[in-house]
């Protein structure tokens, strides 16, 4: 293992406190979170091409399309589309938004539409998956709660773990389909006694 220059001393890992474990307290000896402006930027994989939605709206018929509700909420907090393009013509392809609830967010989606164009779906929806997850956490959100949808092995790749209805913030209560996972900050310190925020 390499040595640092000061002092030839091994770097010594940085412990979470039970103070810090009870409280959800800050992530310590995680990496800081992405800035707004960094988290944000347009990504490309595979030639499929994501970036944020100025407008949500514009994800609607995708939804409405793969029967996904839509959020219940005004206002969404955060859309992220992937893009394909062809003769010069670009065409959204999947979508996910979130709605948010002070440091909690739910997903909506990731919904795909796969019609005539070679879009690998699972992996559509994992980079649409770690875009939102850099959004929100640069947005300063700490939990994201999403339904299962079928998309059970990303959820889990991402660190999704399935949690109670009762872990949910009261504004983001109540929303269709059954079951519930939710990721927290890359950490899986959990602890179900704590109080959903309001």
């Amino acid at each position: 293992m390499g040595r640092s220059r000061a002092g030839g001393r091994r770097a010594r890992p940085v412990r979470a406190t039970s103070a810090d474990v009870a409280d959800g307290g800050p992530a310590v000896g995680l990496a800081p979170a992405p800035s707004l402006a960094s988290a944000t930027l347009p990504r490309v994989w595979q030639g499929i091409g994501y970036r944020p939605l100025p407008d949500a709206a514009v994800a609607r018929a995708l939804f409405d399309f793969a029967a996904v509700p839509w959020p219940a909420a005004r206002d969404v907090a955060l859309a992220w589309g992937a893009w394909t393009a062809s003769g010069g013509t670009e065409r959204l392809v999947a979508a996910l938004v979130a709605e948010r609830s002070g440091a909690a967010a739910f997903v909506h989606g990731p919904v795909i539409a796969t019609d005539g164009d070679p879009v690998p779906p699972l992996e559509v929806a994992a980079q649409l998956t770690a875009a939102a997850l850099d959004h929100a956490t640069a947005l300063g959100v700490v939990t994201v709660y999403a339904r299962p949808q079928g998309l059970d092995r990303i959820w889990v790749r991402f660190g999704f773990i399935p949690v109670p209805e009762s872990t949910l913030p009261a504004v983001l209560a109540g929303r269709p389909d059954a079951g519930l996972y939710a990721w927290r900050g890359g950490s899986a310190l959990w602890t179900l006694r704590e109080r959903a925020e309001a």
